[in-house]
């Protein structure tokens, strides 16, 4: 008979399963957290380099506008040489174009002071230099309203938090200058220029070259420039016929008539209607499209906008000129336009238009007596990230008079983050930039 024997199976306690359930919800929540941290701390570092992409975008193309800035055709070259009369030579001062045209404004964009209004002169009723009003223009916003000087609401939306409205906060600037593609060489063979026998101007024969504008583009209506490296002249003319453009002498000045300008100055004609560009900076509020608001850089030329760089909250400039003595000071634009209450005066310039204010002080001088803006921008990283610490969602902002890093609610704060309608919990940066006008022209 057989002997037969049992042998005990033997399991995991329920104890034992629990503890190897504890160790592993441990292991589980360990490679999770890690998981989260890697994952915020990628997020952050990929919000911050395109923050820091995207501003350096942003100074670079607010930058090249800017030193744009008041520039006409061969401008910069310092004029054509003349003689003292006493055998020296020396470089003719840089000039304002001389206006012959009635209706200077219709033919600009963008235009926020008119004549007439104060302390500006009434409408000019002789050939007159174009005014440092108008050849750039800047505007001081803080989170109330109106700017200093006022924005129009006929020019941009007035600020607010809403998309479509300018961000609440976010100073303006408008600036200026020639196109420097474009306009039509008078090479006096192809393109000719007739005069009477004082030498006024009577017509224009153009025929474009190769890479010149067709002169179907200048429109009936447009007006003229004139221009070579130390002068300018601006005049109606006739629309084109057969490539001939009469000088309209009804829609000019009367008894006045631009001057024909020799072709060894290497004269250029251009359509001042689309030639000469005026570029506004402005901050809008937009819709990311994904529920969020946040500010985009807007570039306005000549009255149509296209959006720049999103995700700037600020934009400030301070711009430096040049008064009489030669010192360079920084000054708001409202201390521009009003010469700090007209305690500073304006360089040696082109004659006033207003015959009852002395021609060194016009109403708006200080305009062309600015040689360098300081630009600042306040860029934000437009997705909310709540995992920030507080002190990640510190900043500085100069303009605000903030250079330690502090809260985006700080009372110290020209305006906060959560009154134009933005998030709080992003990574924010400033950037900035001293730019000098290559054109300056006092």
């Amino acid at each position: 008979m057989g002997h037969f024997s049992a042998h005990k199976q033997h399991g995991i306690t329920l104890i034992e399963l629990m503890v190897a359930m504890v160790l592993g919800l441990l292991v589980a929540a360990g490679i999770v957290t890690v998981f989260a941290s890697t994952s915020n701390s990628n997020k952050a570092q990929t919000q911050l380099a395109l923050l820091q992409e995207e501003g350096r975008f942003a100074i670079t193309r607010l930058s090249n506008d800017l030193r744009m800035a008041n520039g006409q055709y061969c401008s910069n070259t310092g004029g054509v040489a003349s003689n003292t009369g006493s055998n020296n030579l020396y470089m003719d001062g840089l000039r304002s174009p001389k206006v012959y045209a009635k209706d200077l404004l219709g033919a600009l964009s963008d235009v926020t002071t008119k004549w007439a209004a104060a302390p500006y002169p009434a409408t000019p009723v002789a050939p007159y230099y174009f005014p440092a009003f108008l050849s750039m223009r800047g505007y001081d916003c803080s989170k109330t309203a109106p700017c200093t000087p006022d924005v129009p609401a006929t020019f941009l939306k007035a600020m607010g938090t809403g998309v479509g409205a300018r961000v609440v906060g976010a100073s303006v600037l408008t600036l200026r200058y020639m196109s420097p593609s474009r306009g039509w060489t008078l090479d006096g063979i192809n393109s000719t220029v007739s005069a009477d026998s004082t030498g006024k101007l009577k017509s224009l024969t153009l025929k474009p070259a190769t890479g010149e504008p067709a002169l179907s583009e200048f429109q009936a209506g447009h007006l003229a420039m004139l221009a070579d490296c130390s002068n300018a002249q601006i005049f109606a003319v006739d629309a084109p016929s057969s490539g001939v453009l009469n000088v309209r002498a009804a829609d000019n000045f009367s008894e006045s008539s631009p001057i024909n300008q020799p072709l060894q100055s290497a004269p250029r004609l251009f359509d001042l209607n689309t030639d000469l560009l005026t570029v506004t900076y402005f901050l809008q509020v937009i819709d990311d499209g994904n529920g969020r608001k946040v500010g985009a850089l807007m570039r306005r030329v000549n009255g149509t906008s296209e959006e720049v760089v999103r995700g700037v909250e600020r934009l400030d400039f301070l711009y430096g000129v040049e008064d009489s003595n030669g010192s360079t000071r920084y000054l708001s634009a409202s201390g521009v336009d009003t010469r700090v209450n007209g305690a500073i005066n304006c360089p040696a310039s082109v004659p006033s238009v207003d015959s009852s204010a002395p021609a060194s002080n016009p109403a708006g001088c200080l305009w062309r007596a600015v040689k360098s803006i300081e630009v600042r921008i306040l860029m934000d990283g437009q997705v909310p990230l709540y995992t920030l610490t507080s002190n990640e969602l510190n900043y500085t902002y100069v303009a605000d008079k903030i250079t330690v890093p502090k809260a985006p609610d700080d009372a110290g704060r020209v305006v906060k983050p959560v009154e134009q309608g933005f998030a709080n919990p992003v990574l924010r940066r400033e950037f900035s930039a001293l730019v000098s006008l290559r054109n300056y022209n006092p």
